[in-house]
């Protein structure tokens, strides 16, 4: 199966990690959207992981 591609939210949902926190990582570490679809930015499950590890200290 392809990798899971899911929005900020939905992995920080998925993750049980506070979504604030979670986007809060995205933004200062200037971690690029796996895709974009338009507005949206789509996150794999690999560089999800990586940003809950970071989220979670």
């Amino acid at each position: 199966m392809a990798d899971e591609m899911l929005s900020a939210s939905k992995w920080a949902k998925e993750l049980k990690v506070p979504e604030a926190k979670f986007k809060k990582v995205i933004k200062e570490d200037g971690v690029e959207p796996d895709a974009k679809k338009g507005a949206c930015a789509y996150y794999s499950r690999k560089t999800a992981e990586k940003i809950a590890k970071k989220a979670a200290k």
